[in-house]
């Protein structure tokens, strides 16, 4: 059973840091896409970040390029999220999912961890 746990969310001021996590579990993910995702109170969820497990093709929503890093460790099976100059904006559930590159739905998703940023 695929098992994806998020964790490192918290409360920051506006322009700190915060590096979330992500351990994968229950299967192999060498040919699985990875994302990260967050839902603001609100809204709709969003892409934040994807990027193959083999650490290739990373991608960014616009609203955080030059500011998130998405990477993997293999050896940990874990995602991880950098995210840098955060912005009150940037407030929301982050949620990490999975999907097999050769599909287009992500169908493994973890339970969300809350970033709040205060200005």
């Amino acid at each position: 059973q695929v098992q994806l746990v998020e964790s490192g969310g918290g409360l920051v001021q506006a322009g700190d840091s915060l590096r979330l996590s992500c351990a994968a579990s229950g299967r192999t993910f060498s040919s699985y896409v990875m994302g990260w995702f967050r839902q603001a109170p609100g809204k709709e969820r969003e892409v934040v970040a994807t990027i193959m497990w083999s650490g290739t093709s990373p991608a960014y929503a616009d609203s955080v390029k030059g500011r998130f890093t998405i990477s993997r460790d293999n050896a940990k099976n874990t995602v991880y999220l950098q995210m840098n100059s955060l912005k009150p904006e940037d407030t929301a559930v982050y949620y990490c999912a999975a999907r097999p590159a050769t599909r287009g739905i992500f169908d493994y998703w973890g339970q969300g961890t809350q970033v709040t940023v205060s200005s």
